[in-house]
């Protein structure tokens, strides 16, 4: 079946009416605080891989002084992403140091001045033709800022044979606490804006949406007025409900069109692409600053003050939570959202905050504690939720049977990694470290056999 007939799926299987999901508590308790500047740490760390694919380039050495905005590092090749100085100063150091991932990753360490001089060569872009604002947009070294990390200027790079029929803004924000995009929406409108119409004017797409969850009404309001007079762009108003913001739910929702297993999003004619992203490549191509500063929720039972914050990228996760201050003994410490995010192993505070780290989020012993699981009971909950239509259960069995070829079946590599099935689960069966971990021994499976027919 031709998955760009999304309304003719719906209406021949009515099971496809409605996807899975959650109604997850918002606690989006910054979403009124403007941004607040944090001061100058003492040093940043810039990690070369903040993005998906290969590691940066160091193009810069120790002793180096180097100023905001100043590339130390190049992309190295079509998806991978340029990395520039966040602060001015001197290149104390290029280690090969662990990343929240527990991974070891070249890192330039820069001690600053405190002076934040910007280097000279930066100027506004100019850009006439598609293949220019492509170039603007990898020299901005943006990556999908929601999370993803996938190098912009690679996403954006169509086969001439797609044809663009939407492009979706992602402004759901939809996991608790983070309220950065929000922010985004609000306070950087006018980039946001210039990002769509540059779309629409290089990538040439039928339709450009900005879809944003009913629970911001402030967004909604300002970004509607704009599209009145905008030929082929409009706003959406989603439901508040996770995970709204993942782009195969976000695609369906909005669409009525099916990504196919092993597919990816322009093979329906769709791009996603998250709303700060857009606004950070606007503000390249109109100033020439490229992406090294982020705006961060900082939140959380142990937040004394939760705010968003403007932190330089590679600024110690230690100095967003000075600045908010720390009310309880942090136990638990989450870069991102509490579902899709990550926490830090060691609770190593200097590990530094990167391109795709929307949020920090500190937990005191309550909310940090991590419950023993129990057996499933066969309720079916994380079926009915799962947005992937997936069975957990059955992907769980095979995984602890060292199944592959049962793995494949259960089609765990369509797996968002969302957490529904973990946050519904009323036995607390660790069922998105499963799924993670099933994607590994599927992935080695597959390669044994491709190794074994060669």
């Amino acid at each position: 079946m031709n998955p760009k007939t999304g309304e003719k799926q719906k209406a021949a299987f009515p099971f496809l009416k409605k996807l899975g999901g959650i109604v997850a508590p918002h606690f989006k308790n910054t979403a009124n605080c403007v941004p607040e500047a944090i001061p100058i740490p003492a040093e940043v760390r810039l990690p070369m891989s903040m993005h998906t694919g290969k590691p940066a380039i160091p193009v810069a050495g120790i002793g180096d002084y180097v100023k905001v905005g100043q590339l130390i590092a190049k992309a190295d090749g079509s998806v991978s992403s340029p990395v520039h100085a966040s602060v001015s100063g001197t290149i104390k150091s290029i280690d090969n140091i662990d990343s929240i991932t527990g991974e070891k990753s070249i890192t330039i360490t820069i001690a600053s001045d405190g002076k934040q001089e910007l280097w000279e060569g930066i100027s506004p872009v100019k850009v006439s033709n598609r293949l220019e604002f492509l170039e603007a947009v990898k020299n901005s070294g943006v990556v999908g800022l929601g999370g993803g990390g996938y190098p912009t200027a690679a996403k954006l790079t169509l086969k001439e044979s797609v044809k663009l029929d939407y492009i979706l803004v992602n402004g759901a924000e939809c996991e608790p606490f983070i309220t950065s995009d929000t922010r985004t929406m609000i306070d950087d409108t006018g980039f946001l804006w210039e990002g769509v119409l540059l779309m629409k004017e290089y990538l040439e797409p039928e339709n450009i949406i900005i879809c944003i969850e009913d629970n911001k009404p402030e967004p909604i309001e300002k970004l509607k007025a704009l599209c009145e007079n905008a030929d082929g762009i409009s706003v959406h108003v989603l439901p508040s409900l996770y995970p709204q913001g993942e782009r195969k739910v976000l695609v369906y929702n909005v669409t009525g069109r099916i990504v196919p297993e092993g597919g990816r999003l322009p093979d329906v004619g769709c791009v996603v692409i998250n709303c700060s992203t857009v606004a950070v490549f606007a503000r390249y191509i109109k100033t020439g600053i490229p992406l090294v500063s982020r705006c961060v929720t900082v939140d959380g039972s142990a937040v004394k003050n939760p705010k968003n914050v403007i932190a330089p990228v590679g600024a110690p996760v230690k100095e967003l939570l000075n600045f908010c201050g720390v009310k309880d003994e942090v136990k638990k410490v989450i870069l991102g959202g509490p579902m899709m995010g990550a926490a830090i192993p060691n609770l190593d505070l200097q590990i530094p905050i990167v391109k795709i780290t929307s949020a920090v989020l500190a937990f005191s012993q309550e909310d940090a504690y991590v419950p023993e699981p129990g057996p499933c009971i066969k309720c079916g909950k994380c079926i009915y939720k799962c947005p992937m239509r997936l069975m957990p259960p059955n992907i769980e069995n095979a995984f602890e049977l060292k199944k592959p070829e049962l793995l494949q079946k259960f089609k765990v590599n369509m797996c968002a990694e969302c957490a529904c099935c973990a946050f519904t689960c009323p036995a607390k069966r660790p069922l998105v470290q499963v799924m993670n971990l099933s994607k590994t021994m599927l992935w080695e499976y597959e390669k044994s056999l491709k190794e074994a027919n060669k």
